[in-house]
């Protein structure tokens, strides 16, 4: 039985066009199958809880963007028992995209689903109980969805609006990282973020050599640029090459803790942003080959 998770904000209803093309793929695939669409938000997350319950391994897939994906994730009782897929009808796939799955191609998404089986792949596990599998970051980019998630403007061209107007008004902010349990550094970043995934923000490629099977993350820091630098900084970042500046550091480690220098901050994973107070330090570490999930062949 394949369940699959339905983010009602992009997909209306038993209806939608979308779904007439994944019942159909999996109708002649003769998988059994059932919708199960959110009501609010946080539902996908409340669905998949209830749906891996039991004892029995569960396929659950999750049909929308990055954040329906997330909340699907972070539902899940005990992820060695699920099985996990997605089918990227959101405003943001940059976890479907990078894995080669098109967002403008239903039928192959669901094709990927009915007939292969699934991968080992990993994913990041924070310390406050959090579950990533694309990207986990704090600085810029959260201010930039902030920003994104209060305009009115629709599409993608919000998220080039957000970042513009982070890019006039953010300051750097202090704080201290210490990777796979090395010397603690103090750092006056614009941003800090571990990927699993390649890229962020609607296609931007922020670790280009990232793998999600690899045992690693790929961590990146930007400390404090002038306004012009910044402006080149996020310029190359488009084109994967951010860490040929000088004031990039980057790395790729099994586990990464972040002491903010303050009483609360904000990180944001697939977009999703999770507020903190009194919080000390956040730890991530990579959780390597737990996961089992539906991706094309990489041969």
């Amino acid at each position: 039985m394949y369940h699959i998770i339905v983010n009602s904000t992009r997909v209306k209803g038993e209806d939608d066009a979308n779904i007439a093309v994944v019942r159909s793929v999996l109708d002649r695939a003769g998988k059994q199958y059932e919708f199960h669409f959110t009501q609010h938000p946080g539902h996908a997350s409340e669905l998949a809880a209830q749906l891996t319950a039991g004892e029995e391994s569960v396929r659950l897939i999750a049909m929308g963007g990055d954040g329906t994906l997330h909340e699907v994730l972070n539902g899940v009782r005990d992820t060695a028992r699920c099985k996990l897929g997605v089918i990227p009808v959101g405003s943001g796939n940059d976890f479907a995209a990078a894995m080669g799955i098109p967002e403008d191609n239903i039928k192959y998404a669901a094709q990927l689903i009915a007939f292969r089986s699934p991968t080992y792949i990993d994913y990041i596990q924070l310390s406050t109980g959090l579950r990533s599998l694309n990207a986990v970051g704090c600085g810029m980019d959260v201010d930039v969805l902030k920003r994104t998630y209060a305009s009115n403007r629709k599409g993608k061209s919000k998220y080039l609006f957000g970042f513009l107007k982070s890019f006039l008004s953010y300051r750097a902010r202090r704080f201290a990282v210490e990777i796979d349990g090395g010397e603690r550094k103090n750092y006056n970043g614009l941003i800090a973020c571990l990927g699993n995934g390649k890229q962020i923000g609607g296609g931007i490629r922020l670790f280009p050599k990232a793998k999600p099977d690899d045992g690693y993350m790929d961590f990146i820091i930007v400390d404090y640029l002038s306004r012009f630098k910044t402006f080149v900084a996020f310029a190359k970042l488009f084109f994967g090459k951010l860490d040929s500046i000088k004031e990039v550091t980057s790395a790729r480690c099994r586990q990464a803790v972040i002491y903010p220098c303050s009483d609360s901050f904000t990180i944001q994973a697939e977009g999703e942003l999770y507020d903190y107070s009194n919080c000390d330090s956040v730890a991530a570490e990579i959780v390597a080959g737990k996961l089992r999930f539906y991706l094309p062949h990489s041969d």
